[in-house]
């Protein structure tokens, strides 16, 4: 039965229900009023009625009992069931919660970061540990197993008077049998890799070094008996002294001898040195460190002197013990063909080495201090070079190549590439800095006195040539630049210094005489202001003609003349020089160096020569003397262009006919009525004063090529303006002794200025003397020429007539012949 069933039967009766039931029965059963009257008692169905209510009230009553006992036992049993559920529940939730703690103790820890590992693993993992230990343990053993044989073997020589090495042999072998057990076992991926074999070789190395400790200790002992490391006077010592020095050196031989052939050559990273040697070495190194490395005076930056000297006088000091006693020492055993005084300064390097390496980095900060430093350093190469020192003869001598030689202790730090290239640029700063000084100096444009250089061999030079203070200068810094980098010992390094810092040097000064020609040109040419950078043009204000006219301009002209004909001279001298011979022979030989010198406009185009024997053509200078040489043609050809245009500007007045005034010529009598010009004393006094300065300033050589040049210009303009094209009108008799006059005048004064022979200076004035003579020619001597000109005769014959009447013969006939046509009384 549903609770809804239930809940219907509980409900009270329903009275009109009742009623419309009753009504209906009633209606059914007495259809009409007869039937009331004919049908069954009324009272009986009443009654029959009443008892059939009293059963159903009966029947509900017992009904209701049953019903609430029912409902009570419902509600019993469902409070039990109510209950029963809600442990249910509970219970269910309990078991969730196993469940999920179950699933998660079964989830690996690999599977999330927060995850903890399962039991099996940590199972797993102990047991790996276990495994590991016991590896450990076997490698802990094995090392200690080594380690009680490295002490054995060195209390085996400390015990002992002799070399045993029993002991020692013992331990390598145990090594070698660890070293092939290993092979054979495979790598397990998860097993760390303990490098069990590489440190029990470094147990090896640390035994010997230790047994070579002891041995180096006896050394040391019987050798500051003898007060080393003081100077040795061996004669002096007690004998037992002596005795146990020589068995000390002895054994430490004997200990190499053997380490030489039980130990694997390839153990030994390089070659060793004489452990004896060594250990002797030994008490000078601490010496050293006490002076220069701790905080002593003597541990000074800039004074890298200090020590290279120590050193140096170091191994001087000792060379007589070590070439007597050590030397004999070494002749009894195997090593008698070392040289005992080169093997102990071999060894005496390191100590040096080291303290480089510590300093420099500080220095390259300090380029004064650095490049002291390598210069110190180079000289330290060239003392122990010049004592003896070099590789063979010691234990690092190479065996296939005895001409091998030692690259010196400035190979540290020349050798890294950073540490040259910081001292190539603070030496071209320095020197470009010099430079810039030379050339601002306030006389650095003025010739140069004898009496200002010391220097005998310079003076020799500048005898002739007076040069510049800045030329001077200059080649004095080249040469003092040439002198700090030519001890270099290699070839490379020296190109590049020659690159970086040289050759700039004479390129710079170079574009410097060149730029004050240009302004040379440009004051000239327009009259502008003066241009910054023309020799000595510090007064630059107001009009320029006069920084380009007479002596004045001619003299700036002759500085820079003197200047690059000074350094061209010196870069040919330099070119012949045993160095820069070498150098350029290295480079052309060199396939490395002749593509850096092909890269610099400054060297010569270097060619590969197939037979090294064969020297290189030219030298390492000669592209510059070229352009030095371009710059003195350039600086002659103004100077003379100067001179000449002067002077022609000078002759335009009389020329032309400007002046009237006259003067009675010099060589002339006072009876004889020809006169000179006014207008002529002007360019003679011109031409002489330049002659003048040049013979006093330029050597013979120069001033006499430059007068050649400029009186041959004079004389031709002279005869082209004076004699050939003077204008329609033609000259007399005494007009062409004017001309005469005139031109023996212009000799007479070049042979004054010049203090030359007449025959010498006469020489550019020829040709314009000889058409003067021919147009002062008169009577049967002007006929005779005429007539021998213009005639059929030889070229013979007419050049002897010249001779004879005229006395020179330097124009050819036809140019003779318009000269005589110049003549008004010349009817041809």
């Amino acid at each position: 039965m549903t609770s809804v069933q239930i809940q219907s039967l509980l409900q009270p009766p329903n009275v009109h229900e009742s009623d419309a039931r009753a009504l209906a029965h009633l209606n059914a059963t007495y259809k009409s009023l007869d039937d009331l009257e004919q049908g069954p008692d009324q009272e009986e169905l009443v009654e029959q009625a009443r008892r059939q209510l009293e059963e159903l009230d009966t029947k509900l009553s017992h009904s209701q009992a049953a019903v609430d006992a029912a409902i009570t036992e419902t509600r019993s049993k469902a409070a039990e069931q109510l209950h029963t559920a809600q442990e249910l529940s509970l219970l269910r939730h309990s078991l969730a919660d196993e469940l999920s703690y179950s699933s998660s103790e079964l989830v690996s820890s690999l599977s999330g970061p927060e995850n903890e590992p399962t039991l099996l693993e940590e199972l797993e993992a102990l047991h790996r540990s276990l495994k590991e230990l016991e590896s450990v343990k076997g490698y802990v053993q094995v090392v200690e197993h080594a380690l009680k044989l490295s002490e054995a073997a060195v209390e085996q020589v400390r015990g002992s008077s002799s070399v045993v090495v029993s002991e020692y042999q013992n331990l390598q072998a145990f090594v070698a049998s660890v070293a092939a057990a290993s092979e054979k076992v495979e790598t397990v991926a998860s097993q760390p890799n303990l490098h069990i074999i590489g440190f029990l070789e470094g147990i090896v190395d640390r035994t010997w070094r230790d047994i070579k400790g002891v041995l180096s200790s006896r050394l040391l002992e019987a050798a500051e008996k003898l007060k080393w490391p003081v100077k040795v006077d061996y004669a002096t010592a007690a004998p037992e002294d002596r005795r146990a020095f020589e068995a000390a050196f002895g054994n430490l031989l004997k200990l190499q001898t053997t380490g030489e052939t039980i130990r694997d050559i390839s153990e030994r990273k390089s070659k060793e040195g004489l452990h004896a040697i060594q250990a002797l070495v030994q008490p000078i190194a601490l010496r050293f460190k006490y002076h220069f490395e701790g905080t002593r005076q003597t541990n000074r930056l800039d004074k890298p002197e200090w020590y290279f000297t120590h050193i140096v006088n170091e191994a001087h000091e000792h060379r007589p013990f070590m070439e007597s006693i050590i030397q004999s020492l070494l002749t009894q055993t195997e090593y008698r063909s070392i040289n005992a005084w080169r093997e102990f300064t071999l060894q005496l390097l390191p100590v040096i080495e080291r303290k480089l390496h510590r300093t420099i980095p500080a220095l390259l900060a300090h380029p004064p201090i650095l490049a002291h430093t390598i210069y110190q350093a180079l000289a330290f190469d060239t003392a122990l070079k010049d004592e003896g020192f070099d590789l063979p003869g010691t234990t690092i001598a190479p065996v296939d190549n005895k001409d091998a030689h030692w690259e010196g202790i400035s190979d540290v730090i020349l050798g890294k590439k950073e540490w040259f290239e910081a001292w190539v640029e603070g030496e071209r700063k320095f020197a470009m800095d010099q430079y810039l000084d030379i050339i601002s100096a306030p006389d650095a444009w003025l010739i140069a006195d004898e009496e200002d250089d010391t220097d005998s061999e310079v003076r020799v030079v500048e005898r002739e040539l007076r040069p510049t203070n800045s030329a001077r200068r200059v080649r004095a810094l080249v040469e003092q630049v040439t002198d700090r980098y030519s001890p270099l010992p290699q070839y490379s390094q020296r190109t590049r210094f020659l690159i970086v810092v040289q050759l700039p040097l004479l390129e710079s000064y170079h574009a410097r005489i060149s730029s004050s020609l240009d302004a040379f040109e440009t004051l000239s040419s327009s009259l502008m202001r003066a241009v910054p950078g023309a020799l000595g043009s510090s007064e630059g204000r107001g009009d320029s003609r006069h920084l380009t006219a007479g002596v004045e301009g001619i003299q700036r002209l002759c500085k820079a003349l003197v200047s690059a004909k000074y350094l061209a001279n010196a870069m040919e001298t330099w070119g012949e020089d045993l160095f820069f011979l070498e150098l350029w022979a290295e480079i052309n030989r060199r396939a490395n160096l002749r593509a850096r010198a092909e890269s610099v406009s400054s060297l010569p185009n270097p060619r590969d020569r197939e037979d090294d024997d064969e020297p290189p053509e030219g030298t390492i200078f000669e592209e510059l003397v070229r352009h030095y040489s371009a710059l003195v043609g350039r600086a002659e050809e103004m100077i003379v262009q100067s001179v000449t245009g002067e002077v022609e500007a000078g002759l335009r007045p009389h020329l032309q006919g400007g002046s009237t005034q006259v003067t009675p010529a010099r060589h002339m009598d006072e009876s004889d009525d020809i006169a000179l010009a006014q207008t002529l004393l002007g360019p003679l006094a011109l031409l002489s004063s330049h002659l003048t300065f040049l013979r006093g300033t330029l050597p013979r050589v120069t001033s006499t090529a430059l007068y050649r040049r400029i009186a041959s210009r004079v004389a031709a303009h002279l005869f082209q303006r004076q004699i050939l094209y003077r204008g329609r009108t033609r000259a007399s008799v005494h007009e062409g002794k004017t001309i005469l006059a005139e031109a023996e005048l212009w000799v007479e004064t070049a042979r004054t200025a010049l203090k030359e022979e007449r025959t010498r200076v006469e020489a550019p004035w020829r040709a314009y003397l000889q058409a003067a003579r021919l147009l002062a020619g008169e009577g049967t001597e002007w006929d005779r020429i005429v007539d021998t000109t213009f005639g059929m005769g030889s070229d013979g014959e007419w050049e002897e007539v010249m001779l004879e009447h005229v006395g020179l013969c330097e124009l050819p006939r036809e140019e003779v012949q318009q000269v005589l046509r110049r003549r008004e009384d010349c009817g041809r």
